[in-house]
């Protein structure tokens, strides 16, 4: 089965063809991230504007690159929440048409369950069920997976995403948008044990995330340091931050499984191209015996071909939409 999916959820203009919900036959994606960055963050207006102007276009060179026309495809998917909702109703309206023109079914794809469908792409054996660590720019999950389309929330950030801490932190130290890639890269360098920080919990939600104190401690530190005119090294700052939101992340998630007796391990979403939560993760695992899988880094960020891998099996689940699909700014991942 071959499924052209769209993706337009904040500001990646993306298409996609994919077969079997495994295999990648072409994947395009436009990008905005370099006007974005001159305001610092994504401008909503501004997003939606560049997906109506580029849509087109990426479908089109999605369909060329796998050397086939509308006629050859089997269904259309696309990314119908959460996420801008401007930016949504672009790529829903524009499946919408083509569906509508074609005749051809159209499946309505969550955008975080498509995130976690990029290790399907990457690992032809990963199936459910399995404990999944959703972290990127506006969510942080930990997600029991017990089917391709039935998932369970098991903790969730209860104010700022991992992503989002990561970002804010950098621009406090003077890195531009997107700035929690140059963190990652710069606390390579760094020593992570320069500065303490604190180490947020939930009370009563073991499971549960809170990043919104701690980004507010790495603030106030290098606002006091340069009120006292004091110079922070940036490479011990970033290396000591990046360590102790990864080690929230994976505190919560390997309590979750140690509780629930899960022993495969999955990762998804921006977040998860992060160099130290790779590592530890992967550390872990080993220690514990437990099978991981994390997407490649091609796949991490926002893309269509993972829209099309969750779509074959919506599709599968009997989950097609009508023609009076409408895009969603905020829905959980275990709706129903």
């Amino acid at each position: 089965m071959k499924i052209l999916s769209i993706e337009s959820s904040c500001d990646e203009t993306a298409a996609a063809v994919v077969e079997d919900g495994r295999k990648v036959l072409s994947s395009v994606i436009a990008s905005q991230v370099e006007e974005h960055r001159l305001y610092g963050g994504v401008v909503p207006e501004i997003a939606s504007r560049r997906h109506a102007e580029s849509i087109t276009g990426v479908v089109r060179e999605a369909l060329e690159e796998a050397e086939l026309s509308l006629s050859d495809i089997d269904a259309i998917a696309c990314t119908f929440a959460p996420g801008l909702i401007g930016a949504l109703l672009v790529g829903v309206n524009f499946a919408k048409g083509l569906a509508l023109s074609t005749g051809k079914p159209l499946i309505p794809v969550h955008h975080l369950r498509s995130h976690i469908a990029a290790n399907y792409i990457s690992h032809s054996d990963l199936k459910p069920p399995f404990l999944c660590l959703v972290v990127s720019g506006g969510h942080s999950h930990i997600v029991m997976v017990e089917d391709y389309t039935k998932m369970k929330v098991i903790g969730a950030t209860r104010d700022d995403a991992a992503g989002e801490a990561f970002d804010k932190a950098a621009r406090t130290m003077g890195m531009p948008y997107p700035g929690g890639i140059e963190l990652d890269k710069i606390a390579e360098e760094g020593n992570d044990s320069a500065y303490t920080l604190p180490h947020p919990t939930v009370a009563g939600s073991e499971y549960d995330f809170s990043f919104s104190g701690l980004k507010t401690a790495v603030i106030n530190l290098i606002h006091n340091a340069q009120q006292k005119g004091e110079k922070l090294s940036r490479e011990d700052l970033c290396a000591s931050f990046r360590k102790a939101v990864v080690g929230c992340l994976t505190d919560n998630l390997f309590k979750a499984a140690e509780d629930l007796g899960v022993s495969t391990i999955v990762a998804a979403g921006g977040v998860s191209a992060n160099r130290l939560l790779r590592r530890e993760l992967e550390r872990i695992c080993k220690e514990k015996g437990y099978a991981l899988y994390v997407p490649q880094l091609s796949l991490c960020g926002d893309n269509a071909a993972m829209v099309g891998s969750q779509g074959y099996y919506e599709f599968i689940s009997g989950n097609i939409a009508q023609s009076d699909l409408n895009a969603v700014a905020t829905l959980p991942i275990d709706y129903r």
